[in-house]
C-alpha cells in the first residue's frame, strides 16, 4: 500500500491532530500533508489516511475521527481523541521506524500509551481539566502547542498552515525524545538488575554509568539501596534515590553540613580527600575519585543511621 496522502482539518489546531501527524509523516516521508475540510479529500480512498476530520472511525478504511457520535472508546470507556486512535494502529510500525527493538516494542507501546497519549486524548475530548496540573497548566504540551497558534489579528491567509508546519517540526521533537527516553530506560533495566544482584545488601548501588534506574529499583523491591554512584566523566557522583519521579523527597538526604560546599570547604567539612561539590539540596555529591566517593557514600549512611 502506498500512501500518497495525510490529511487532517484547516484551520485552528491541537495536540492531538499535531502528534498524529508526527507519527505519519515518519512513517510516510513522500506522502502530501494536506490541512483541507473539503468533502472530497476527505473521502476515504486507499491511497489517504484521514484523521481528525471527516466524522468517520474506520481503520480498514483509514480514517480516524473521534468528533462524532457514538464516539470512538477505549476497552475501559476512556475517549480516543485522533492521536489515540493513530497510535493504537500505527504506533507499533512507528516504533519499528525508530528501530526500537522488537523485544521492547509491546511494553515501550503500551507505556508511551499510558503516559504520554492517554493524557493527550482526555484534555483533547474535555474529559480531564486542564486545571489537574495546576499552576503548571500553562506548561503542558498540549498548551505550549497552542501557544504557537497564530494571534487574532494575524490576517494572513496561510497563518493557520504557517503555524501548523512550525509546530509539526517541535512536536516531532518532543515525540522522538519520549520514545528514545522509553527504551533507554528498557537498555538500561538489565544493567541495573545485575547492579542490584552485585550489590547483595549493601544499600550503596553502583553503576558503570548515570542511567535511568528508579522504575528499576521499585520493581526489583530494593528498598534497602539509599545512594547510587556511578563514574561521570573524570569524576565520580554520589546521588539520593528519590522516593518516585513525583517528588524531590529522597530515601536519605545527604549530609547537612555538606550542602552547598565545594572544594577545599567540602574536603575540609568532609574529611574526604578530593570531595570537590555538593548540592545545596543535597540530592548529588562529586569526588575526583571513586575511592573519594566510596568515602563520602560511608560518611553518608553514618550521617542517615544517626537521623
Amino acid at each position: 500500500m502506498t500512501i500518497n496522502k495525510l490529511i487532517t482539518h484547516s484551520g485552528g489546531f491541537h495536540a492531538d491532530e499535531l502528534l498524529s501527524s508526527a507519527v505519519l509523516i515518519f512513517l510516510f516521508p513522500d506522502a502530501q500533508l494536506i490541512r483541507s475540510r473539503d468533502p472530497i479529500l476527505v473521502t476515504p480512498a486507499a491511497d489517504k489516511i484521514i484523521y481528525d476530520v471527516g466524522g468517520a472511525y474506520n481503520a480498514d478504511a483509514q480514517i480516524f475521527d473521534h468528533h462524532q457520535r457514538p464516539n470512538p472508546l477505549r476497552h475501559d470507556g476512556q475517549p480516543f481523541s485522533s492521536f489515540g486512535l493513530i497510535w493504537a494502529h500505527y504506533g507499533r510500525e512507528y516504533l519499528m521506524a525508530m528501530d526500537i527493538p522488537n523485544e521492547d516494542i509491546e511494553n515501550i507501546h503500551s507505556k508511551f500509551d499510558a503516559k504520554f497519549v492517554l493524557p493527550i486524548d482526555l484534555l483533547d475530548n474535555g474529559a480531564m481539566e486542564p486545571s489537574v496540573a495546576g499552576a503548571l497548566s500553562i506548561l503542558t504540551l498540549p498548551a505550549l502547542l497552542g501557544s504557537l497558534k497564530p494571534v487574532f489579528d494575524d490576517t494572513s491567509p496561510t497563518a493557520n498552515n504557517d503555524a501548523f508546519f512550525r509546530a509539526l517540526s517541535i512536536v516531532s521533537s518532543f515525540l522522538e525524545a519520549q520514545i528514545h527516553n522509553l527504551a533507554a530506560k528498557a537498555r538500561a533495566k538489565n544493567i541495573v538488575i545485575e547492579a542490584i544482584a552485585k550489590a547483595g545488601k549493601s544499600p550503596i548501588l553502583e553503576l558503570p554509568m548515570g542511567m535511568p534506574y528508579l522504575s528499576t529499583l521499585n520493581q526489583e523491591d530494593a528498598d534497602h539501596m539509599l545512594f547510587v554512584i556511578h563514574p561521570r566523566g573524570r569524576d565520580w557522583t554520589l546521588n539520593g534515590i528519590k522516593l518516585s519521579n513525583d517528588t524531590f523527597d529522597q530515601r536519605a538526604d545527604l549530609p547537612a553540613a555538606w550542602a552547598g560546599l565545594t572544594d577545599n570547604a567540602l574536603e575540609s567539612v568532609s574529611g574526604v580527600k578530593g570531595a570537590k561539590f555538593c548540592h545545596n539540596a543535597r540530592f548529588i555529591a562529586v569526588a575526583s575519585t571513586k575511592e573519594g566517593i566510596l568515602k563520602m557514600a560511608a560518611i553518608a549512611l553514618e550521617s542517615t543511621s544517626k537521623n
